[in-house]
This record gives structure tokens, sequence and C-alpha cells, in this order.
């Protein structure tokens, strides 16, 4: 019998100024649930926001202890070897209320260069949305720096970007360099690479309780925009019951998604790589090894690498992500 086991992670809720109380009052975290939480940090490696486990004989344990202990049999031989005990990726819940600021996030060259960081390439998941809620994603046709900084001097770079109107189940993809923003009225699931490195360009004006607007990173995101991100980046699917489908397969991580209402065996024999459940409806157990694991709406699970055969049994039926890393993460490695 392994000795890991599915572990499960308190979270780490972000109080917000544009965010809601979704995360605690349907999405079952456990908080005050009259103030304003804008993220729940599922799974973190952030420095000083490294996630606790909550379940199990590890529960207390940070997941970078784990890692100093468990090496490969929890990450993954590739992805020890890439990342030794800094955990790659980052899984969020976010409840936008209002719209959030207009940011560009720096590729891995550039954050290693100014922040000795990784830089951040991130897919959105709609969970929820209203009818008037917009997603800003890229350039709505490519630009170059004078007309870009001539919107922004304008107090209107909305008028060069693509916006979309979501509906659950849409998925966004947002390679570094890509100019976005999360309209208000929106919950999404995030999954990013383990960075928290963000280059604020607007913030629609809004000042704080001081009368004071938010720093903006005009200088720093200049080198970090792509000014040819251009068009739609929508990736709507039709999903189709008890069968796994890809949504995203990029260098930094690939995420399947898996509706279903029948048991599914899962055989990962074959991929050298931790796995992560995010419950996205309904609930559903891990069964393994004589064991099981029960997870619900809005719960993350880390399957250590080391565990290579589950059974997934719904109750009755249930929605979920499934996130790895690539195959060829070494190939990708930094020179």
């Amino acid at each position: 019998m392994s000795e890991l086991y599915p572990l499960k992670f308190e979270p780490i809720l972000k109080e917000k100024p544009w965010g809601g109380t979704s995360l605690v009052n349907r999405y079952f975290k456990k908080a005050d649930p009259v103030v304003k939480y804008g993220e729940s940090w599922e799974i973190s490696a952030v420095s000083e926001n490294i996630s606790m486990v909550s379940n199990g004989f590890l529960a207390g344990n940070n997941l970078q202890e784990l890692i100093e202990v468990y090496m490969g049999d929890l990450t993954g031989d590739a992805v020890y070897d890439k990342f030794g005990v800094e955990f790659p990726l980052l899984i969020k819940l976010v409840d936008a209320r209002e719209d959030l600021s207009v940011q560009v996030h720096p590729g891995n060259e550039l954050a290693r260069e100014r922040h000795k960081a990784y830089g951040k390439t991130e897919m959105w998941y709609i969970l929820e949305s209203e009818k008037d809620s917009r997603i800003f994603t890229g350039f709505r046709e490519p630009v170059d720096k004078k007309q870009y900084l001539e919107a922004l001097d304008a107090g209107d770079p909305a008028s060069i970007m693509n916006i979309e109107y979501p509906e659950p189940g849409d998925v966004f993809f947002t390679p570094a360099g890509r100019i976005h923003a999360i309209g208000r009225g929106i919950i999404l699931a995030e999954i990013q690479q383990t960075s928290d490195i963000t280059y604020r360009i607007f913030d629609w004006n809004r000042k704080d309780a001081d009368g004071k607007e938010r720093q903006l990173h005009t200088d720093l995101a200049l080198d970090a925009i792509d000014f040819n991100a251009a068009g739609n980046n929508l990736i709507r699917i039709n999903p189709v019951l008890n069968k796994t489908e890809n949504l995203v397969n990029c260098e930094f991580f690939i995420t399947n998604l898996i509706t279903f209402n029948e048991n599914i065996s899962k055989d990962y024999t074959l991929i050298d790589s931790f796995i992560i459940y995010l419950c996205l409806e309904g609930e559903f157990l891990i069964r393994w090894e004589g064991n099981s694991e029960a997870v619900i709406r809005g719960e993350c699970v880390l399957l250590p690498a080391m565990i290579k055969e589950v059974d997934l049994e719904p109750a009755p039926e249930a929605k979920l992500l499934e996130i790895f890393i690539n195959d060829d993460i070494n190939k990708n490695k930094p020179k």
C-alpha cells in the first residue's frame, strides 16, 4: 500500500475590495460569510502562501515540506528534476463582483531577469457569469506601442481590447504577454504557473477609501506585452458524458474536463506527474488501494505521482478538471 494518499489543503482566502461572498456561501470555504473574498488559493507554493495539508496523517505539513521528503513520489520524477521543492502550479478560485484591473504577466525569461521567478501563463474555466459579464482578453487586432500608449493616456485601453461575453463552461487560455482583465459578475477557476508577478496597466480610475489610486506598472508592462496577441482566445466545447476531454495542452500544464455519471477508472502509468482534481460541480469519491476520499464542489485534491490507478465514483454526477504537467517537461528546461 502506498504511504502517500490524495491530499487536500486548507484554502488560503484573499480579501479583495472587488470580491464577493460566493466562495464561502456556495463553494464551501470556511470563513466569515459576509467578508468580500476575491480569491481562494487552493494549492499554492508562492512564498509566504504555502498550502497546508488538511486531511490524513500528513495534516499540518505544508506542501514544500512534503516535496522535501517524498520528492518524485509526490510530484513525479520529471517535475522534481526541473522544479525541485517548488511546486510548479497555483490553483485558484476567483469571485469577481467588480471588474478587475487590466494587467499583463511576464514570461519566464523576463521574470527570471527581473524577479528571479517564473513567468505566468494561465487559463480560466468559467464557473458562473452574469448576462452582461465580460472577459477582456488581448487586443481586438494587433497594435503597436504608440497606439497602445495613446489608448492608455486617453484612459480607455478597453477601446482596443478584445471583449468576450462568457458562459459557464467557457475556457480562456492566456499566455504570458497577453493583456487581460476579468469582468464583474464572474466566478472562475484559474490554473497558472507558480508566480504572483502582475503588472497592473489600468484600474478603471478607481480610488481607495483614502482617495488614492492603485499603483500602476506602465513602464514594466511595456516590455512584457505581446502587441500581436489579438483576437478571440475562447475555448468552448460541448462536454460528452463519461469522457475525458482536453481543454488546454501547453508546456506548463495540461488541463482536461471530465463530466461523468458512472464510475471511471484512471490509469496514470504513462504520466510522470502529480494529478490535480478540482471539483466544479457535484461530488465524487476517489477510490484507490481499498481506500476512498470524498471530494465536493469547490474542493481541490492533489493525487501523488506514485499513485497510478484510481477509480472515480460520482454521487450521482460530477464535473471536474484534471490537471497535470506535460510529459515533455524536460524538453522545455531553460538553458
